[in-house]
């Protein structure tokens, strides 16, 4: 063989090498969701699934208060299928409008929406947690039901009571299996600038800080709202209603570390009516961004991303609408 044959063979063969081997690293893994409350049926519900469906994630989560009138359970079910499908996980947690069967039944909801989650534990629409994805988790996702009436009554989340202990376990156990993410949703706040008290407990909301929980989500308040992250240190012991230490505030831009506190959102904009949001209100200074009827009304979704060191977290308002927050959190 000729050296010019032999250099020719020898540079198709490097090149056919070269073809043949991506030496690209892996794309790295990740989990999206979504997540509204306080939905109801009409346009405003249907522009915000269309967001949904727009934004493609993996889940959706609903916070709570679903149709606002008793009997209406299937049209919600067919209003989300027909939107988003049959087999995309809509995953439910009970709002007060159907803890307690008055304006629809949570049990019905969870029938025409079950869980499609792999590996959810507890009851689900009631509280309940699961680990996504199923193999090696990013996050662990914890929904529980405090300040509800059910119809066999209220679910206990008082300190000490068997409900705060599975959640400090579920929150507990995340962190012992490295799960690099823990997000907790339920319906009712606690620190709000609508119209509601402290509903979920002064001392459960603590717990969250206590246990760094990364990211809470609410509905209820018919508004959005972004707290800082808030921690707990020597001269922030604990928090109260109605009562800011600007101590609690471990930090106030819009790139956080984890592990240093916890970021209270509200999402209530799932479609129902927007209310306002008394920017007058004494906790005012924990708040980061807010929109309500008199500020910047929208109505839209949470839209969060996580990989195995970050957080990203943004509001997406409906189509109509232009509000739009976002934050991250890094490992």
């Amino acid at each position: 063989m000729s050296r010019k044959v032999f250099a020719a063979v020898l540079a198709a063969a490097v090149s056919f090498g070269l073809a043949g081997c991506d030496s690209s690293p892996p794309p790295e893994r990740s989990v999206s969701f979504t997540a509204a409350g306080d939905t109801s049926l009409g346009e405003g519900a249907e522009a915000v699934l269309d967001k949904v469906k727009e934004l493609d994630p993996d889940f959706n989560v609903h916070v709570g208060d679903m149709t606002y009138e008793k009997g209406a359970e299937k049209a919600f079910c067919d209003m989300v299928t027909g939107k988003l499908g049959a087999d995309f996980p809509y995953q439910l947690v009970a709002g007060n409008h159907e803890s307690n069967g008055l304006d629809g039944d949570i049990d019905k909801f969870v029938e025409c929406l079950p869980n499609k989650m792999p590996g959810l534990q507890g009851e689900y629409g009631r509280q309940w947690y699961v680990d996504v994805p199923q193999d090696q988790p990013l996050m662990r996702l914890i929904m529980v039901s405090p300040g509800l009436e059910f119809e066999d009554g209220e679910l206990d989340y008082s300190r000490g009571s068997k409900r705060w202990q599975w959640t400090e376990s579920a929150i507990d156990d995340a962190r012992e299996a490295n799960i690099p993410w823990t997000v907790v949703g339920m319906h009712t706040p606690c620190f709000s600038l609508g119209r509601y008290d402290c509903e979920a407990g002064q001392a459960f909301t603590n717990l969250m800080i206590d246990k760094n929980v990364d990211l809470v989500v609410h509905g209820h308040e018919h508004i959005y709202q972004r707290t800082h992250q808030l921690g707990h240190g020597q001269e922030c012991p604990s928090m109260s209603v109605d009562t800011v230490t600007p101590e609690c505030v471990v930090d106030s831009d819009t790139s956080l570390e984890s592990g240093k506190g916890t970021v209270f959102v509200t999402v209530g904009l799932g479609g129902r009516d927007i209310r306002d949001v008394n920017s007058r209100d004494p906790e005012r200074p924990y708040f980061a961004a807010w929109s309500g009827a008199n500020k910047s009304p929208s109505l839209g979704t949470l839209a969060v991303k996580v990989t195995s060191n970050r957080m990203e977290v943004k509001f997406e308002p409906a189509e109509g609408h232009s509000f739009t927050d976002s934050f991250s959190i890094s490992k």
